[in-house]
This record gives C-alpha cells, sequence and structure tokens, in this order.
C-alpha cells in the first residue's frame, strides 16, 4: 500500500485501533507497507547474519548445513513469525511485544516481556555492528590502516552508531527510504553473488548440500567442539539459521508509523521471513557449491567465506560485492536502532523505566521520532560494545557470552506473548482476532510448534562453546524477580487497559496537538 491508496477511512481506522488502545498518534503515520516489511527484511540482512555466521554450516556437518539446515531452521523462525502476526494484526502498536504480553497475560508478563526484548535488541544492535566493523576491517581496513584492535573496532561501532542514530533522528520517512533501498540491495547484491559463486566455481558437486559430513572440533576450525554425534551437529548448525532469521518484530515496533497497521504489518512479518529465507537459502547453496575443497574449506572455520571468494573470485568483482555488502550491513543497524528506539519509547510511555520514563517517551514536534529514545538506545549500544570488547570472564569475552544470550531473550520475549496468545484467543482477553487472521485452530498449532521451537532454540544455545548462556539466563530469570516483587510491582502498572483508557481521551488529544497531528 502507497500513501496514494490510504483513505481517510483508513486513517480513521487506524487512529480508532491505536486510540481504543489508550495511545496517542504522536509518531508519523506515513509508512507503506512495503517500507513496513523493508525494515524487518534489513534488520534480518542475509549478507549480514548469512555471511559472519556462514561457518556454524560448513564447520558442523557440512554442506548440508545450508542445503538442509537452513531449511530447518527457517521453518522455525517461519512459525514464529506466523504466530506474531496473528497478535500483531490485532494489537498494532510500537511497544508490540511488551504490550502484547500485557493484555493477553498481566502487567508482570508485559514487563518481562519488556526487558527482554529491549536488552535483546540492544545487544544484537551491538553484535550487528559489530561484525559490520569486523567486515570492513578484513575487507577494506588495510587501507586505512587498521588492523582489527579492540580500541578500532569500539571507535568504529561509536561513528556507525551515532551515524545510524542521526539518520533516525530526522524522522520515520528518511529511515524508511533507506530501509527500503536497504531492501533491493540486499535482494540485488545476493543475486550477483548467487551468479558470480556458480560462474566461477571450480566444479559444481550439487551433493555437497545433502551430504552429511563431521566437521566439528579441528577439521572445522574449531567453530564446534569435537562431537560424534550427527544429529547434535544438526542441531548446532541451526544456530545459523535462528541466529539470522530474527528481527522481524521491527515490524511491530513501527506499527504506529504504518498505513492501516492491521493490515500491513502482520504481512510484513511473514513476508520478510519468507523472502529471507528464500534468498537466504539460495544464497548459502551458492557459496556452498564455490568452496574449492570443502573439507578444506570447513577447516577454516570462520573465515572459510572470505577464503573462499579470495579462491575464487575476480578482484574488482569482490571488492564491489564487499563495499555493497558493507553497505547493507550499515543499514541492517540503522533498521535495528528504529526497531529499539520504538521498544524503549512505548515501554517508557508507560513508566517502564525505573529512571527517565517521562523524557524518553517524548516525541520531537518537528521531527516526529522519538528523538531521546533514539540516542538513549545508541548510547547504551556503545557503552556495552565497549564493555564487550575490553572485559573478559574466565578468559572469554563478553561480547562471545552475550551474542549467544542475545538470541536466547529474543525468542524468549516472542514465546512469552505467543504462549499468552495461545491461552487466551477466543476467551474475554482476546475475543476478536485482528483482519489477518489464521483462525483459532491453525493459530493455536503454529502457537505449540513456536514453543517446541523455543525448546530446540534454547538447547542449542547453551551448548559448549556457549554453556555461560545457560547461567546467564538463570541469573536473570533470578535478578527479574527480585526486582519484581521487590520494587517494580509496586510501581509499574503497566499498559491502559479498560476504564483507564477511557480515561486517557484528553490526554491523547493533547498529545496530538502538541506534535502537529491532525487525524482528530
Amino acid at each position: 500500500m502507497s500513501t496514494h491508496d490510504y483513505t481517510e477511512v483508513d486513517k480513521k481506522e487506524d487512529l480508532k485501533v491505536l486510540h481504543g488502545m489508550g495511545y496517542a498518534q504522536e509518531l508519523q503515520r506515513s509508512m507503506s507497507r512495503f517500507s513496513n516489511f523493508a525494515i524487518s527484511f534489513s534488520i534480518i540482512c542475509i549478507l549480514s547474519g548469512g555471511i559472519n555466521s556462514f561457518a556454524q554450516a560448513t564447520s558442523s556437518i557440512g554442506g548440508a548445513g545450508a542445503g538442509i539446515g537452513w531449511i530447518v531452521g527457517c521453518a522455525v523462525s517461519g512459525v514464529f513469525a506466523l504466530a506474531m502476526a496473528q497478535i500483531a494484526s490485532a494489537y498494532p502498536t510500537a511497544g508490540g511485544l511488551y504490550h502484547w504480553a500485557s493484555i493477553l497475560g498481566n502487567r508482570f508478563t508485559g514487563w518481562l516481556t519488556a526487558w527482554l526484548n529491549l536488552l535483546g535488541l540492544i545487544t544484537v544492535l551491538g553484535a550487528i555492528n559489530i561484525g559490520t566493523s569486523f567486515f570492513f576491517v578484513g575487507t577494506f581496513g588495510g587501507a586505512f590502516g587498521l588492523s582489527g584492535t579492540a580500541g578500532e573496532i569500539v571507535t568504529f561501532v561509536a561513528v556507525i552508531t551515532i551515524l545510524q542514530a542521526l539518520l533516525n533522528h530526522f524522522g520515520i520517512k528518511l529511515t524508511a527510504m533507506l530501509t527500503d533501498a536497504s531492501g533491493f540491495l540486499i535482494l540485488g547484491t545476493t543475486a550477483v553473488l548467487i551468479v558470480a559463486c556458480l560462474v566461477f566455481a571450480p566444479a559444481i558437486d550439487i551433493t555437497r548440500l545433502w551430504t552429511f559430513t563431521n566437521y566439528s572440533g579441528e577439521a572445522g576450525g574449531n567453530v564446534f567442539p569435537q562431537s560424534d554425534s550427527m544429529l547434535y551437529l544438526f542441531l548446532l548448525c541451526l544456530l545459523l539459521p535462528v541466529y539470522t532469521i530474527t528481527g522481524y518484530d521491527a515490524s511491530a515496533h513501527t506499527s504506529e508509523e504504518t498505513l492501516k497497521a492491521a493490515h500491513s504489518v502482520p504481512r510484513a512479518i511473514v513476508s520478510s521471513v519468507v523472502w529471507s529465507s528464500l534468498a537466504g537459502w539460495v544464497m548459502l547453496c551458492a557459496i556452498v557449491l564455490a568452496i574449492p575443497d570443502l573439507a578444506a574449506g570447513a577447516k577454516q572455520g570462520w573465515s572459510v567465506f572470505f577464503e573462499t571468494m579470495n579462491a575464487i573470485m575476480p578482484g574488482w568483482l569482490k571488492q564491489l560485492l564487499y563495499l555493497a555488502i558493507f553497505v547493507a550491513q550499515f543499514l541492517c543497524g540503522l533498521a535495528t536502532v528504529t526497531s529499539a528506539s520504538r521498544m524503549l519509547f512505548a515501554f517508557s510511555r508507560d513508566g517502564g523505566m525505573p529512571v527517565g520514563s517521562a523524557s524518553l517517551a517524548k516525541v520531537s514536534p518537528t521531527y516526529r521520532t522519538p528523538v531521546n529514545a533514539i540516542w538513549t538506545a545508541a548510547a547504551l549500544e556503545i557503552i556495552y560494545v565497549f564493555l564487550a570488547q575490553f572485559i573478559s570472564i574466565g578468559g572469554t569475552n563478553i561480547y562471545t557470552i552475550v551474542v549467544n544470550s542475545t538470541l536466547v531473550f529474543l525468542f524468549l520475549s516472542f514465546i512469552i506473548p505467543i504462549t499468552l496468545g495461545m491461552m487466551t484467543f477466543g476467551t474475554a482477553k482476546w475475543p476478536h482476532p485482528g483482519p489477518w487472521n489464521l483462525g483459532a485452530g491453525l493459530f493455536k498449532l503454529v502457537c505449540v510448534l513456536s514453543i517446541i521451537g523455543m525448546v530446540i532454540i534454547f538447547y542449542i544455545a547453551i551448548q559448549p562453546p556457549n554453556d555461560k548462556v545457560f547461567w546467564i539466563t538463570v541469573g536473570f530469570v533470578i535478578l527479574t524477580a527480585i526486582l519484581w516483587y521487590g520494587f517494580e510491582n509496586r510501581r509499574f502498572q503497566g499498559p491502559p487497559i479498560g476504564e483507564e483508557i477511557a480515561k486517557r481521551q484528553a490526554a491523547i488529544k493533547a498529545a496530538e496537538v502538541a506534535v502537529g497531528e491532525t487525524g482528530r
């Protein structure tokens, strides 16, 4: 849908839904359906996670990690996306997961989901920008005298994060324009990479894509510890698609800026996963087929992609691809700043943050963006990256520990509202679905499959060398219980529900007047 197709009836419907949940139209509603799709597609960014984590396929079970493992992992993410789309259609707000968990559950489930999602978004932004920094150093760093020291990485991350926040500051139209372009850039670059890999491959052995070979331990560059269990290694290879195909909650977080959100957002969530899964599968298969010697490639561990490009690709084409990939990764971070800032804004307008909620919930009348939330999210990410690069625990870098915890935190923030939705669909808490409706039977089935998927994700995320993730998760659960029952239970009121929504109508009108919204 474009702005030209957006009628007064549509506008009134969007306002009715938002006002019915007790919120004002402070953010600018100008994102098309494609833009809402593009922001999730840009965060998923198969040119970021798919390339930077490619070794998790080859260094576990070889070519089948891409040919078969990617399909299974994407199916896991897909059932989460379907379940979330159903809920997003009924409750299209910037708070997304937090709001769903509050309405379908209670104040505690909403508060817990908010912190899981917020911490996940801040740390995944750090992971994306750290990955982008290492990619730049590895491909173009020599020309700038960069060697990838911790100080250089922190500085590089700070610079690109500030630029990403600045672009977000100046309005959703600019952000949407850039993420729209990112969608085309990702698809175009992926297509060129696929063709180049197939054209310059020394030989094409299609059987690689379904052949299981044990490349754990030394044979796989020690990406994973040595194991004799192919089933175990197959589960580990799922980390690649599951880590890559995430971030589609961004479509929900930009609901209040999207035209016909109840219709557009669920479609964007599902289509971003589908297109990323399909394009990513073809890309990874092409890279596997292009590796001159699969055993030698697997042994290169995390360097397998770059060593393959060095071995087969003409220098000029390789550099052009690297430049396009770098830009796509930068725009991936840009979209993640958008998602994190909207989550922080939405949680803050309900008083979720212990301090500074009123400031973080302010929207600029000039740019119609939550500028304080944008810069706070950026600052928190830079602080996290600084700590992650300079502090180690038991000889393990904090970044390595946290990046795997991030996966658990994000999917836990997905599964809480999904589980609550399964239990409350058709009850007084959730009497009516939104316009995008799977039907009760299919919706509950994908919810059950999502819960099974969560068990699988948690299991593979805590395996060595990431076993510290289990204790981080346990520690987080204990800490949240202490904070909730000791402090937040008395302070945090949650989103407006019932009579509180009616009481807010005057405040809603005043808030919209303050930012120049003329929709009422």
